[in-house]
């Protein structure tokens, strides 16, 4: 007896697990793989395109097999190569546990050298915004050679410095201003003491000739 036909899910069913070296063990990283795999699709196909674990999967009801065909191809096509998709901001962040003060502060340095810049249309606004993205490869060696942590305590040290230099900055300021003080009450007290033994010093002041 021949199997029946149901409507229950779909029909026609594709999976395209995502390499390791693509998404770098970030969820943040597979989901902009998605995105950027669906900005190549036409608008009605794209939400079809999901993402379930480490694959992109695609589902679509039996009756939609030339579309499905197509939106195939598309994706098959688009992940040649995947490897060397630019990694933009937020995906480098959480592929090396960054903030994004520390990314932007050893983009500034050179530490963290960019790739070039991007610039995308913010989702229903007219306003564009440009980001600077990063070679994947050099991501992949910053996570593996354990260097973020190096950048870390080397900014801890230039902290550690910076507020030692602060405290010296600030100590002298008021040594100078203590020692300013002085030389000017002691030379009050000078000018003070050279009409002390003088006649008529008193007088000279008041009619006004020392003013």
């Amino acid at each position: 007896m021949p199997k029946q036909k149901t409507n229950e899910g779909p029909e026609l069913f594709n999976q395209w697990p995502l390499p390791p070296k693509a998404t770098l063990g970030s969820a943040v990283r597979a989901k902009g793989i998605l995105l950027e795999i669906r900005a190549r699709l036409p608008a009605a196909s794209r939400k079809l395109l999901d993402l379930d674990g480490g694959s992109l999967v695609l589902a679509m009801p039996e009756t939609s097999k030339t579309e499905f065909r197509f939106v195939s191809g598309v994706v098959s096509q688009a992940l040649v190569g995947i490897e060397g998709l630019a990694v933009i901001p937020r995906e480098i962040q959480d592929i090396l546990t960054i903030s994004a003060t520390e990314r932007l502060r050893w983009l500034t340095d050179g530490r963290l050298p960019s790739a070039g810049t991007r610039t995308v249309r913010l989702a229903g606004r007219a306003k564009k915004i440009t980001f600077h993205v990063f070679d994947p490869r050099l991501v992949e060696e910053l996570l593996d050679g354990g260097t973020v942590d190096e950048w870390r305590e080397d900014d801890k040290a230039m902290a550690a410095e910076n507020r030692r230099r602060a405290a010296l900055k600030t100590k002298l300021t008021r040594s100078l201003k203590t020692a300013a003080k002085r030389q000017s009450t002691a030379g009050k007290a000078t000018d003070d003491n050279e009409g002390a033994g003088l006649s008529g010093w008193e007088e000279f002041g008041r009619d006004g000739l020392l003013g």
